[in-house]
This record gives structure tokens, C-alpha cells and sequence, in this order.
């Protein structure tokens, strides 16, 4: 694996002594029957909700790769099945990890997945992405051959952005697709991002209440645009198709559009500028009376 040049910031993570250069644990957690357990009460709470409201390539893929069939997925078995769809595999890593290990993962078509699963006491919200996030949020659109070539395009991406000191711009746009993505079906809007179809409140939230905007992706816009990790999201942004967004991004000269960001970003996280196409202009009221903290209903 190539490490960046010295003049290439990376977040000072300290690799666990027990995992080589690719952060890569050297097997996969043995999960008990407790920790079956939650991930199969965390399948069911979802399933619940997804019916109606996830992507249709999400949806597919759950039924490809059978993430139902009790308990947490086996690594070896998913990557045997996702490798002969899209030639994908997913590894197990014991946390988050360097950007630049993250990208050549991508890159060479390979997910990371946290090797734990949250408690009960953490059953609701975790801060750090765990199993049950990593791989029922993100590994089911990995089954759609064009998702899964923008997966490996945006690794590819991020070796580039670390040359040019933007990955917070280039975190913008992951944050906005691959975790709080909406997408354009026949049958209105539906959710692709890891981030609202891992937990049971976004979901609706994003897709039916008043409070969010809605605008249509703008890849130069997105990625000067800030965003919220620890709350509901004010605004989602929302592809025509998977095909509209591999378009928008691979086919788009990033070298040209980082020399002309700046360090931080430009548009706060509720804003609707002159240049948005929306889809639906939200009325705010979730994030005006203080979002979670304040106890504020998610309307």
C-alpha cells in the first residue's frame, strides 16, 4: 500500500500492534449469541421502515446477498457472493482508519467494515460506524454494478484530494451521496445513504417530513457545503439516477474545481442558494426549535 508524501496532511490515528499496514484485522470477529442477537433486533427494526422508502438497488441487493438469514454475515460468504456481482469483497478493521487506507481500499474494490457490534445500551445511535452500520447500511448497493464503479472511483478520488488539502470538501460529497443520498425513482424519493437506511428515524425523516430541504446534486455545490454528523440533516441531496450520479463525478475535472475551493466550506448545512435546483424547499422547524438536544420533534 503507498503511503502519502510527506506533505500530505492525514488524521494521526495510532494503528492497533496487532494489524499490518492496511489496518486489516487478521480475522473477523466471532460474534456470540448476544451479538447475533442485536444485529438480527437491528434488521428487523429497519425492515420495518425500508419497504417503501429504500433505493430499489438497495432492496435488491438485501435480497442478492440474503442479509436477513440471522445473525452477523459472515465475511468470507458475503465477499464470495458480492465478488461474483461487482467484484467487491469486504475486510474487517478494527476502527476508522487513516484517509489515505480508506481510499486505497476503494480503490482496489474493497469495503471496510468495523469488526464489533454496538450494545444494547448504544442500540439507538453509535458514534463510530460498527458492523451492523458498515454492512447493512452500505455493502446492499455494492451489489448495483454502477454504485459499486462510483465506490471505486471516489477511492480513486481521494488520493488526489489529499494532494490538494481538500478532503474536507471531499468528505462533503461522500457524506452527501454514499451516506445521506436520496435518489429519483418512478415512485418518488427514495434513500441510497448508508447514514439514513442504518438507523429508523432518518428514513422517514428525510423522505417525508416538511423540515428538510431537498435539492437536486450539484457536485461543485455539495462540496461547499458543510453538514451535521451528530443530528437529523437539514438538507439531502438527491440524484436522478445511479447513472446521474457516476456522471456527475467521474466525468468531472477535480483537479480544476480544487484549485478553485477554498480551505473551508462556503454554504452552511440549511441554506438554498440562487444556483439549487430544488426538489423541496423545507421549512426548517426541526433544526430552528434545536434539533436533538433541545428535545425537538422531528417534523
Amino acid at each position: 500500500m503507498p503511503d502519502p508524501s510527506p506533505d500530505v496532511f492525514t488524521a494521526p490515528l495510532k494503528r492497533p500492534a496487532h494489524v499490518a499496514a492496511d489496518w486489516i484485522e487478521p480475522a473477523q470477529h466471532a460474534y456470540g449469541a448476544d451479538e447475533n442477537a442485536v444485529w438480527d433486533d437491528l434488521f428487523a427494526r429497519q425492515m420495518k421502515v425500508l419497504p417503501g422508502r429504500a433505493a430499489s438497488a438497495f432492496m435488491a441487493g438485501l435480497d442478492k446477498l440474503d442479509l436477513g438469514r440471522g445473525g452477523v454475515p459472515d465475511f468470507g460468504r458475503l465477499s464470495a457472493e458480492l465478488g461474483a456481482l461487482t467484484g467487491w469483497s469486504v475486510v474487517p478493521v478494527p476502527m476508522l482508519i487513516p484517509d489515505h487506507v480508506f481510499f486505497w481500499h476503494l480503490a482496489n474494490r474493497r469495503f471496510p467494515a468495523g469488526n464489533f457490534i454496538r450494545s444494547r445500551e448504544n442500540f439507538d445511535y453509535i458514534e463510530e460506524p460498527d458492523v451492523f452500520h458498515d454492512v447493512f447500511g452500505h455493502v446492499p448497493m455494492l451489489t448495483d454494478p454502477t454504485f459499486a464503479d462510483y465506490m471505486q472511483a471516489y477511492g480513486r478520488a481521494g488520493w488526489k484530494a489529499m494532494r490538494h488539502n481538500r478532503l474536507k470538501a471531499l468528505g462533503a460529497l461522500y457524506w452527501y451521496t454514499v451516506e445521506f443520498g436520496l435518489v429519483e425513482e418512478a415512485g418518488g424519493l427514495r434513500a441510497y445513504g448508508a447514514g439514513i437506511l442504518s438507523g429508523p428515524s432518518e428514513v422517514v425523516f428525510a423522505l417525508e417530513a416538511q423540515s428538510p430541504n431537498r435539492i437536486y446534486l450539484n457536485v461543485d455545490r455539495v462540496m461547499r457545503t458543510d453538514y451535521v454528523i451528530d443530528d437529523l440533516q437539514p438538507t439531502y441531496f438527491v440524484i436522478e439516477s445511479l447513472a446521474d450520479l457516476y456522471h456527475q463525478t467521474v466525468e468531472r475535472d477535480f483537479d480544476r474545481l480544487y484549485r478553485g475551493l477554498g480551505p473551508g466550506f462556503t454554504y452552511a448545512n440549511t441554506a438554498v442558494i440562487d444556483i439549487d435546483n430544488v426538489h423541496t424547499r423545507g421549512t426548517l422547524e426541526y433544526h430552528l426549535r434545536g434539533g436533538r438536544a433541545s428535545g425537538a420533534r422531528p417534523v
